[in-house]
């Protein structure tokens, strides 16, 4: 049963979750309950050893319109430490949903704008359809995309994080796949069959190993070389080959036969 009064959180019983934005009237627009709820959310998933993966998405016609303009109003007419307040609450969502454990995927159609760009940054990965538009539109209200910044330059780099959020430009899916906020770009009518690709292609690998790839990519950082990272590299691989999985993995290679992981399983 969903507790939740802003999302949708299904479990799919072959290891993954859909966490979907659900305030459709509002075209997923978040709030102060939206970004609590989130965050209660993504500890949840985090908890579950049972789930390989996340996906994220929005009902209805789009992704999400960012932060809900009622709330704005409201936090425009509230003194700075209150203000400060919702910005640490919007940050906590921001940072856990960046080192959630198990890889993430963000599925975005319609507008993303604002605080959604955040979101899709945030995630390891991100799908969209050609006509979703996106917009870093804090700058058009007299605001700033502040919290989300550092996971947007991130994304597409400090140039074009520059430009866009100085100028508010709209852009469609094929130009945010140019600019690497989406890994792959679709005819929104096949958006959910690429879904379904990505779901497939991703119940084939170790879900151990996909755990192990994050921390190993999160500790590489920007690649810059030193003593110190040299040896987590080192180590991280002679852990991963001694794991369960890992020796799974080669004796399944080695045997021309599927890995355990693989094994189908009922879809719910």
């Amino acid at each position: 049963m969903n507790d939740f009064n802003t999302l949708e959180l299904i479990t799919d019983s072959r290891g993954f979750a859909t966490l979907w934005l659900s305030r459709e009237a509002k075209n997923n627009a978040f709030n102060a309950e939206m970004i609590r709820e989130l965050i209660i959310a993504l500890d949840r998933v985090q908890g579950d050893p049972s789930l390989r993966f996340l996906i994220l998405r929005g009902r209805g016609k789009h992704f999400s319109a960012g932060a809900d303009l009622a709330w704005m109003q409201q936090s425009a007419e509230l003194d700075y430490h209150t203000n400060l307040d919702d910005a640490r609450e919007l940050a906590e969502l921001m940072y856990n949903l960046s080192k959630l454990k198990i890889p993430s995927l963000a599925v975005v159609q319609g507008a993303a704008y604002g605080g959604a760009l955040g979101l899709i940054s945030c995630c390891d990965m991100a799908i969209g359809a050609d006509d979703a538009q996106f917009c870093l539109s804090e700058v058009r209200i007299g605001l700033a995309p502040a919290v989300i910044s550092p996971f947007v330059v991130q994304a597409i780099g400090q140039r074009t994080a520059r430009r866009y959020a100085l100028t508010a430009e709209r852009f469609g899916g094929q130009r945010a796949r140019e600019i690497g906020l989406l890994a792959e770009s679709y005819p929104a009518e096949t958006l959910d069959q690429q879904v379904d690709q990505w779901v497939e292609n991703l119940l084939q690998n170790s879900p151990a190993a996909m755990r192990a790839s994050k921390d190993l990519l999160r500790e590489v950082g920007n690649g810059a070389l030193t003593p110190a990272l040299r040896r987590y590299c080192e180590n991280a691989i002679a852990r991963i080959r001694v794991s369960a999985e890992g020796q799974e993995g080669l004796r399944a290679f080695l045997q021309k036969r599927a890995p355990s992981w693989q094994a189908q399983e009922p879809r719910s």
